[in-house]
């Protein structure tokens, strides 16, 4: 089995950053392509950037140029720095990796949530 734990969520007032942390964990052989989706209330989860296992990046428009996202292959971790932050970034974010496991599975794994709240 497989965990992604992330951290690094919280209160910010508008224009400030965040960095969000996802760690994965268990019986991993490799990790492919990891990202990091937002769901803000009464909406649909949406993709807000990926990074491939060689570092391609793409990102969801209305974040390109604030948001960056990178990772650790070694340490199995992603991370989203989150620069001028507006309201409308408010949401839960959720970390996704696409991994293989030790038994040479692939599946998909999710952490649980982290909170970003963007006041105005």
């Amino acid at each position: 089995q497989v965990q992604l734990v992330e951290s690094g969520g919280g209160l910010v007032q508008a224009g400030g950053s965040l960095r969000l942390s996802c760690a994965a964990s268990g019986s991993i052989f490799s990790i492919n392509a990891m990202g990091w989706y937002r769901q803000a209330p009464g909406k649909q989860r949406e993709l807000v950037a990926v990074i491939s296992s060689s570092n391609f990046t793409n990102y969801e428009h209305s974040v390109k140029g604030r948001f960056a996202i990178s990772r650790d292959n070694a340490e199995h971790t992603v991370y989203l720095q989150m620069n001028s932050l507006k309201p409308e970034d408010t949401a839960v974010y959720y970390c996704n990796a696409d991994v293989t496991t030790s038994d040479l599975y692939k599946n998909d794994y999710w952490g649980q949530g982290t909170q970003v709240t963007v006041s105005s």
